[in-house]
């Protein structure tokens, strides 16, 4: 069932990059707990079209059709799924859980919850059976510094890949890990390889197959760029360098790339990574007391109460289906979901 916009739908882009901004596109299951959740999840489509998300508050995984419907939800032995990756395999497909082993919670001082372990990187059915959990690398990082991953990519085979998995640490100890597709550490990247330096809170990750030579996409969002990688490792070049604030998550919409900003707004560039547009920008939200939420009058965080159509808050997860729609999933108090829907 196709989404019915409305002919008062904010139109946000420019050119061929329109889109049509569908507000409140889909509403998480249990309203109670999810409004009082604080929402900092990925976004993921699969194969027939399901969008995935998480829950604001639960550890629930969430499948909507592209129309905003909730058809099946599954409990995770997470602490926050924090990045979600949907693959092909000829197995079937499977889900792949970056989970930062930590989780805010609304409250005096953003009380947060934590796994005493840190973080793990799950890889589940579409039914919600774990099939297997990635090892910790066994990296000289971690002998004393925290876990704590946050992305997930896979070369799939299915795409003529290796099946080697990249994971990125990045809430724990801003390095890139590599696998191979039985699980098997190889190797790790912190962006000292090339001349841009290392990485700091390399947040996302991305295979992307639109030149003859697949590549490896780094959202080094401390940094303010996304560093690029061939699939040995070895540094390439820098995108965004001079654009980018707080690149967060990559999703390919055909041959565009769209990097969530959490600082308020999309990027899209094309495959020569050169800058389309901006989407839904709203950077003065981020200069609000208490962002990415904002606070009452006795300091406490609430749910920003100004959140408006056609403008973004805090994007932190990013989806894309086959016929070019964008999925957005905001970090803040109750969670934000939007949907863009191409114009043209």
């Amino acid at each position: 069932m196709a989404v019915q916009v409305r002919t008062d739908t904010p139109i946000v882009g420019e050119g061929p990059q329109s889109y049509s901004w569908i507000d409140g596109w889909a509403q998480a299951p249990q309203p109670d707990s999810a409004a009082g959740g604080w929402a900092h999840p990925g976004a993921a489509v699969t194969r027939a079209g399901e969008i995935v998300t998480v829950h604001p508050a639960e550890p629930l995984v969430l499948f909507f059709t592209p129309d905003g419907r909730l058809v099946r939800s599954w409990r995770v032995d997470v602490t926050e799924a924090h990045g979600i990756t949907s693959v092909g395999e000829s197995a079937g497909e499977r889900l792949w859980i970056a989970d930062s082993g930590g989780k805010r919670q609304p409250g005096p001082g953003y009380p947060a919850q934590s796994a005493p372990n840190g973080g793990q990187v799950l890889e589940l059915a579409l039914d919600g059976r774990v099939m297997r959990r990635l090892d910790r690398p066994d990296h000289p990082a971690y002998r004393e510094g925290r876990y704590s991953p946050t992305s997930v990519a896979v070369d799939e085979e299915r795409l003529g890949g290796s099946g080697d998995i990249w994971v990125a640490d990045g809430y724990g100890q801003s390095l890139v890990h590599r696998f191979r597709k039985d699980g098997t550490y190889v190797s790790s990247i912190s962006g000292e390889e090339g001349a841009a330096g290392v990485f700091k809170t390399p947040h996302a990750v991305i295979v992307d197959r639109r030149k003859a030579e697949p590549e490896l996409y780094v959202a080094d969002r401390a940094n303010k760029r996304i560093q690029v990688y061939d699939l040995d490792g070895h540094f390439k070049r820098l995108v965004g360098a001079d654009t980018l604030t707080s690149p967060s998550a990559l999703a390919l919409a055909g041959d565009v790339l769209v990097v969530a900003e959490l600082r308020a707004r999309l990027v899209l560039f094309d495959a020569e990574d050169r800058l389309l547009c901006t989407l839904g920008a709203n950077e003065a939200a981020c200069d609000e007391p208490g962002w990415p939420n904002r606070k009452d009058a006795t300091g406490e965080p609430i749910r920003p109460p100004d959140l408006r159509p056609g403008l973004f808050n805090s994007p932190h997860g990013v989806a894309a289906d086959a016929h070019g729609a964008i999925y957005v999933a905001e970090w803040l108090i109750g969670g934000r979901y939007t949907k863009l829907v191409p114009t043209r």
